[in-house]
């Protein structure tokens, strides 16, 4: 391999450690592409419930 292209989903910690351990395993990294799943207003969310 000479380059790794790397895609991530989601937010946190988790993610950014992920890709410093490939950094630090000695892979050469092209690019990282977020692909973090964004609503566009979707769905309507259920209403609050009233007691």
């Amino acid at each position: 391999m000479e380059k790794l292209d790397i895609f991530v989903k989601g937010v946190g910690t988790g993610r950014e450690q992920a890709v410093r351990g490939l950094i630090s395993n000695g892979f050469d990294i092209d690019a990282i592409y977020d692909q973090t799943p964004i609503p566009h207003n979707g769905c309507r969310k259920p209403r609050t419930r009233r007691v």
